[in-house]
């Protein structure tokens, strides 16, 4: 069993990827927003790996 505090990181993942999926689909998509939502979900996948 996960700690709560991987399974919240896990959830914010997936949100992120959600936000990211969905701006991916966009007509026009803010590269600049692509790259944070990226960057963020990177910084939370090594908090992840530290568990």
């Amino acid at each position: 069993m996960q700690s709560p505090h991987v399974e919240a990181l896990r959830t914010r993942h997936a949100g992120l990827e959600a936000r990211l999926r969905k701006e991916q689909s966009r007509p026009a998509p803010d590269d600049a927003e692509i790259q944070q939502i990226k960057r963020q979900k990177l910084q939370i996948k090594e908090e992840i790996s530290r568990f």
